[in-house]
């Protein structure tokens, strides 16, 4: 087990945390669980670049990472749905895990064909991942009405519209990069196989 590797299975060991820091009921927890979620999208950038920069790519590495990434996004998305309870997060959050089971399946789909190349990730696909990750940081850190963390929460509605603003950018991308993944994969889902 290399180091990409073990910072994806910390990744992971990460979720429980997550899961028991939203639930906790103290002042400060949906902060520390925003920090949480921020680590994590660190590590996921992290063991990237080790993986790369220093050739420690592997089967299990490439089987790990977007696996940790989806868990994590899905279960922060099935958070926020609750504490934010409104229609304006479950339709984004909702088409978002979505199209993440879809196109993991499709790859795999595509994958018992040989015909995975075709599904590689575009760059639109780092843009929508890098968009989700910081929205999901800011409305953990953000629930509505509440801003436990600042020293004098005033008026910080923007924060939260900013926040909400991001995720709306990364549904929007979740869309048309479904599209394309999609597109990609009609040759193939059209074959007759």
């Amino acid at each position: 087990m290399n180091l990409p590797n073990k910072l994806t299975m910390f990744r992971i060991g990460l979720i429980p945390v997550l899961v028991l820091l939203f639930y906790l009921p103290f002042r400060w927890t949906m902060f520390a669980a925003a920090a949480i979620f921020a680590i994590g999208a660190i590590t996921d950038i992290v063991d990237g670049y080790v993986a790369r920069s220093r050739n420690l790519t592997s089967e299990l590495g490439a089987f790990l990472d977007p696996v940790a990434d989806k868990l994590m996004v899905t279960v922060a998305l099935a958070l926020l749905i609750q504490s934010h309870a409104s229609l304006w997060m479950t339709i984004p959050a909702t088409v978002i895990i979505c199209r993440e089971i879809l196109v993991s399946a499709l790859r795999e789909w595509m994958g018992t064909y040989g015909s995975t190349g075709n599904m590689s990730v575009a760059f639109v696909g780092k843009v929508k991942t890098t968009l989700q990750m910081l929205s999901i940081i800011g409305l953990l850190a953000n629930p509505p009405g509440v801003y436990y963390w600042l020293p004098d929460p005033g008026n910080y509605d923007w924060l939260l519209l900013l926040a909400y603003a991001l995720l709306y950018a990364s549904f929007f991308l979740t869309l048309w990069s479904l599209v394309h993944y999609l597109k990609m994969a009609w040759p193939d889902l059209t074959s007759g196989r």
